[in-house]
């Protein structure tokens, strides 16, 4: 009889050591996943915490949070750091058109200049400036946003003003009725009408907006059915001034990006788009009311 509980207690005893290794080689398993997550720049990531112990849930928890503080730190450093180099090109290129456009305009206005070959050129000249002057006004709109004035906001108000300023487009919305953030009512909007046009722009027929909570964040997902981004430029597309359009000033995205970071949230294009759906655009709110 005591041989038989010596047994078994051996055989719980090598049970119990094999749990653990297997244990232990997923948590090893979980560390590299997030180690070659930070080291290629992707901090979405968000390991599940089942079949963990109580501590190591806590820790894996605060290991998925932090993926999304330092996601929103980096965004906001990105946004800050074009914002200081578009008030730099700003006072430079005003400073480069500001006499070219006085003195083109003063040409022009001189009477041995006019009807000769030389106004043509000059008008060119003028014209060019004024071109100038127009991209400039981009950047003062990128680097000059009014202050925040955050106030509890019905999102599903906001989509149905949404819906009726778009009526040609099909919508598919499923944003609860008491749902509420605190947030700017004015960017929001903005930010929302930005998305869409660039759908429209991008032939979409079909824009759904869904929304979900996670953990205090409130996120609000704007999908698309119009032409997908192209691969090589998901990179690029909340950098300001860049477009895949012709007509397009591609400030768009990144004003609506700085928008979010200014109140502690943020816009991010998400790798998988909702099913049915070429874009998907995720906004999220770090303060709920």
């Amino acid at each position: 009889m005591r041989l038989e509980v010596y047994i078994l207690t051996g055989l719980l005893l090598i049970v119990a050591v094999l749990l653990m290794v297997r244990h232990q080689r997923r948590l090893k398993r979980r560390a590299w996943l997030m180690q070659e997550a930070v080291r290629n720049r992707d901090f979405t990531f968000r390991l599940p915490t089942h079949g963990l112990l109580p501590g190591e849930r806590a820790m894996q928890e605060a290991l998925n949070q932090l993926g999304n503080t330092i996601r929103q730190q980096v965004n906001q450093s990105e946004v800050e750091s074009w914002e200081r180099l578009t008030r730099v090109l700003t006072h430079e290129i005003m400073n480069a058109t500001a006499p070219i456009s006085s003195i083109s305009q003063a040409m022009l206005n001189r009477p041995d200049v006019k009807g000769t070959a030389l106004e043509e050129g000059i008008r060119a000249i003028s014209a060019t400036s004024q071109h100038l002057n127009t991209f400039v006004d981009s950047y003062r709109r990128f680097t000059q946003l009014q202050d925040i004035a955050p106030e509890p906001v019905s999102i599903s108000s906001v989509v149905a003003d949404l819906r009726q300023l778009y009526p040609t487009l099909g919508w598919q919305c499923r944003v609860a009725d008491d749902l509420v953030v605190n947030t700017d009512p004015t960017m929001l909007r903005q930010v929302l009408i930005n998305l869409v046009k660039n759908a429209i722009e991008a032939k979409a027929r079909q824009v759904a907006i869904d929304a979900d909570s996670d953990g205090g964040d409130i996120r609000l997902y704007v999908s698309n059915d119009g032409a997908p981004i192209p691969i090589e430029a998901r990179t690029s597309v909340f950098v300001p001034f860049f477009t895949t359009k012709r007509t397009g000033s591609g400030i768009g995205l990144s004003l609506s990006r700085r928008m979010m970071t200014r109140q502690g949230g943020n816009l991010e294009l998400t790798e998988h788009p909702k099913p049915g759906f070429h874009t998907t655009f995720l906004i999220r709110f770090s303060y709920t009311h």
